[in-house]
Order: structure tokens, then C-alpha cells, then sequence
């Protein structure tokens, strides 16, 4: 266990450190600021997000300061970094979605809440410990249980605010129990530690029992199937930037940290009873991913309502991820001595994750501006967009064409390197269900594309207008997703390949030790 240093940490905690001061920062502006001034907040908020989202790039881990820090709680590598910058990018966008936003009151405790939330998130993708994985995980949560429920005079938003703390309450519960029972077996909490002890041998039903635990209570925090109940009725009542940041950002880490739960805890390495445990997660994480591809997208056939839909998306989406999870099992073909397999579906989950939390923004910007504008999200009141703002339909579809998979929009690689990396696992059929449910779902994202280009609108179709912070948002989320899928799509992968091989090569190095 490595010591405790807090000078040799600071890189490996910089973002946090900036994030903390933030948080501080802008409590005593809404103190001393004269509330005709506090508007400015915001625009504080979203720039200081903004550029602490450079960090993870200026102090980037290098090969030989990659590694375990502050005690071994924190594992500092570029798979962390990564993550770290794509939640940081979507707080501060967030941040400009609120800005002019009706159900967001109170916009200065916003702010300091969403910045409290981006803290939890940015700790929980780099836990390397059974402690710090769970308290960053509440500090996740417990904010955005409060953002949930933040327009008070809403009773949807209320109502959704109680069902995402009872559930989470209980996902929460779920995973301290499976921490415990790791704990009691192994006698650690470090992610390593109880890998090797389990080497060592054990109760193969007990490690399965705590193993499902954990994995029911992230599938909880990824809206997976059989886990998504809240996820419909939240999205909905939740304010609109709320559902933006919680679809991608909580969604995100949550994915980061079950990718080094999984490869930490449980690798091909574990064998108990004469039974790799790997090769039960990999059936229960393929299984999740079917069903939640399957149901979210049958169930989005049905929906009228655009928030409800991306809710049912949203499960979708989760079991696409999951395909890369799944791919965690490798296959044969090595790659510097790493599975290429296993590389393959880091770096696929870790791109699929940066498309769909900018295409999942800029389509979240939109409906808060129509929504402004028309009172309704339901998609019929979409119905000539195009005509009333020509700029505001764009962005939109270029988010519902990359969740959809259409080139040149970012989600047709994020979607093709999850497949490849499932047949080179030898998960091919995965891959095939994947192919088909991605047929399926073009037909409701193209339905929204088809209501705002050719549906007549109504007869007073006045243009809608665009405040700056949602014209910033929505044109931000939209470049960049079209930058994901041409220019900027080399470049990315590369630097997630980069991440996948900083991970892999640490889970091959403890391998090698036991």
C-alpha cells in the first residue's frame, strides 16, 4: 500500500483540488455579490469548469508517474483523465443550459451543487479503493438527489427527486453490501488487494453473491435493464439542464469505475473453485446489455414525450456500452504484450462515452429552448422547427443522428468500435443483437428529424429566438460531435487507446504478481 504524500498527490488530484476552491468561491459570491450581479455567477461557474477540463491534458500521467496516490485511494492515470475532462466539459455546459432556464430557481445554489457533483464524479472514475469508490459515489449522489427535486414548485419534480433518493438509497445499499462481503473475504478494501487475496481462494457462491451486489448497484447508476425503473419518470419530472447533466454525467463515471471495478477485482487471474469469475460477469454484463438495448429502444417506439424518449434512449445506450464491458474478456491476438481485446473495449467504452455525453447535450440545450418557446415537450410540438429556427433544428439533429449511429455525426464510430471490439473478444453475436437494435432505433430518432423538417407547424410559427449562453451550448455540443465523428475522431480514440493500455497494463502487471 503506497504511503501517504499530499505534495506527490497533487497532480493526481489537481482537478479536485480546483473544484473544491470553486465550490468556495462561489459561495462567498453569492454572499457578497448584489443580487442583480449574481447572474455573473454563472458565467464564472461555466469558464472556471471549462478550463479546470484542460488539467487531465496539462498534467497527463506519464509511464512512470502512473500509478497509486494519496494512500492507494486514488489510482492517477490517463484512463482517469479522460473521464475527468468529459464531466467537467459537460458540468460547464450544463452550467450555460441553466443560466435562462424557468425551473431552475435559486440558480447560484445551482451552481455550487452541480460543482459538488462534478467533485464526486471526478474522484469516483479514479477511486482505487473500496472507501473512496463509495464515499465519492455519495458525493455524487446526495446532489443529485437535491437537483432532482430543485424546482419546488414543480410536483413532478418533486416526485421524481423522492424516486431517485429512494431508489438510489437502495442501489447504494446494494453496493455497501458488496462491499462488505468483498471486505470480509479478503480483509482490504484496496481494488488490488482484494484481487490477489481472492487468488488465494475462497467461497465461489459468496464472491458471486457480493460480485452481483456491486455490478446491481452501478446498473442502478447506468439506467441498465433490470435497473432502470426510475430512469423514465426521473428524466421526466427532473428539470431539463438536471436530466442533461445526470444522463451524461453520472452515467459516465459511473461506467468508468465499473470498467476498473471489474478489471481490478475481478480479472481472468481470480480463479475460485476451479472457475474463472470473469466469465460470470462477462454472461451477466451481456445479458444486461441485450436487454437493455432491446427494451429501451422498443419501449422509445412508444413515447410522445422527447424527455421520456431520451429517458428510454438512455437505457439503450447503456446496453451498448455494456457491449465494451462485455469485452473485457479479451480475446487471443495480443498487442504489447496487452489483450488487445480488452484495450479495444476500454477505449470503445471510453469514446462511446465522450460521444454520447456532447450529442446527448446538445439535444437537451434544444429542448430547453423549445420548451421556452412552446411550453410542451411533446415531439408533435416540434412540427416545423426547422422553419422557426433553422440553427436550433440543426443542432438537434446532429445530436439525434450521432445517438442514432449516422455518419458523419460522432455516434457511427462510437458504435463501430464497440462492435470490433466485441468480435475480437469473441462476442460476435453481441455485436450482431447490437447492429439490429441500432436498426430499431433509427426509426424514432428519425421520427423527431421527420417532425421538425416536414411536419407542418402551426400557423403562427413565430421564429424562435437564441439568449447566448443556450446559442454557446448548443453550438459547442454540436461542433464537437461532428468533430468526434472526422477530424477529431483519430485523435481521441488514440488518446482513450492510451488510457485502455495505462489500464490494462496496470491489471496485467498485478496478474503477473500473484
Amino acid at each position: 500500500m503506497p504511503e501517504f504524500d499530499f505534495l506527490a498527490s497533487l497532480p493526481a488530484i489537481s482537478v479536485e483540488i480546483g473544484l473544491t476552491i470553486l465550490a468556495i468561491v462561489l459561495v462567498f459570491l453569492e454572499s457578497y455579490l448584489h443580487k442583480d450581479n449574481r447572474r455573473n455567477i454563472a458565467y464564472v461557474a461555466a469558464v472556471s469548469l471549462a478550463f479546470l477540463a484542460v488539467a487531465p491534458v496539462i498534467w497527463a500521467p506519464t509511464p512512470e508517474t502512473t500509478g497509486l496516490y494519496w494512500g492507494g485511494m486514488i489510482r492517477y492515470d490517463a484512463f482517469g483523465g479522460i473521464f475527468k475532462m468529459m464531466i467537467l466539459l459537460a458540468a460547464s455546459l450544463v452550467t450555460l443550459m441553466s443560466i435562462d432556464d424557468k425551473g431552475v430557481h435559486r440558480k447560484t445554489e445551482f451552481h455550487i451543487v452541480i460543482v459538488v457533483a462534478t467533485l464526486g464524479a471526478s474522484l469516483l472514475v479514479s477511486a482505487a479503493d473500496l472507501i473512496m469508490l463509495f464515499v465519492a459515489l455519495e458525493t455524487l449522489s446526495v446532489p443529485m438527489y437535491i437537483l432532482a427535486a430543485y424546482n419546488r414548485t414543480d410536483r413532478e419534480s418533486a416526485e421524481s427527486g423522492i424516486k431517485y433518493f429512494l431508489f438510489g438509497s437502495f442501489a447504494s445499499a446494494l453496493l455497501l453490501y458488496g462491499f462488505s462481503l468483498l471486505y470480509g473475504f479478503t480483509g482490504t478494501t484496496n481494488l488490488q488487494g482484494i484481487a490477489v487475496a481472492l487468488t488465494q481462494g475462497g467461497d465461489l457462491v459468496a464472491v458471486l453473491v457480493a460480485m452481483v451486489l456491486v455490478i446491481a448497484g452501478f446498473g442502478f447508476k447506468i439506467s441498465a435493464v433490470p435497473f432502470h425503473f426510475w430512469t423514465p419518470d426521473v428524466y421526466h419530472g427532473a428539470p431539463t439542464p438536471v436530466t442533461g447533466f445526470l444522463s451524461v454525467a453520472s452515467k459516465a463515471a459511473s461506467f468508468a469505475i465499473l470498467v476498473r471495478f471489474l478489471l481490478g477485482v475481478f480479472p481472468d487471474a481470480v480463479v475460485i473453485e476451479g472457475q474463472t469469475v470473469q466469465q460470470f460477469w462477462v454472461a451477466f454484463v451481456a445479458v444486461a446489455s441485450v436487454a437493455s438495448m432491446t427494451f429501451g429502444n422498443i419501449m422509445a417506439l412508444r413515447q410522445s414525450n422527447i424527455k421520456r424518449l431520451l429517458a428510454y434512449s438512455s437505457i439503450a445506450q447503456a446496453g451498448y456500452a455494456l457491449i465494451g464491458v462485455a469485452a473485457l474478456q479479451g480475446g487471443a491476438t495480443l498487442n504489447e504484450g496487452v489483450n488487445l481485446g480488452i484495450e479495444l473495449g476500454i477505449s470503445a467504452v471510453a469514446f462511446y462515452m465522450f460521444m454520447y455525453t456532447f450529442s446527448n447535450l446538445a439535444i437537451f440545450a434544444g429542448i430547453i429552448v423549445v420548451t421556452k418557446h412552446v411550453g410542451s415537450e411533446e415531439i408533435r410540438d416540434y412540427a416545423g422547427l426547422q422553419r422557426r429556427n433553422p440553427w436550433l433544428a440543426l443542432a438537434l439533429a446532429i445530436g439525434i443522428l450521432s445517438l442514432a449511429g449516422i455518419p458523419p455525426a460522432a455516434g457511427f464510430f462510437g458504435k463501430f468500435f464497440l462492435f470490433q471490439a466485441a468480435v475480437e473478444s469473441s462476442l460476435a453475436a453481441l455485436a450482431i443483437i447490437g447492429v439490429l437494435n441500432s436498426i430499431i432505433a433509427l426509426y424514432y430518432y428519425l421520427v423527431v428529424i421527420k417532425v421538425m423538417y416536414v411536419d407542418q407547424g402551426p400557423d403562427d410559427d413565430k421564429p424562435f429566438a437564441l439568449s447566448t449562453p443556450y446559442a454557446w451550448a448548443l453550438g459547442l455540443s454540436s461542433i464537437v460531435v461532428l468533430l468526434l465523428g472526422t477530424i477529431a475522431v483519430t485523435p481521441i480514440i488514440d488518446w482513450a487507446r492510451e488510457g485502455a493500455n495505462a489500464l490494462a497494463q496496470a491489471v496485467s502487471v498485478m496478474v503477473a504478481g500473484m
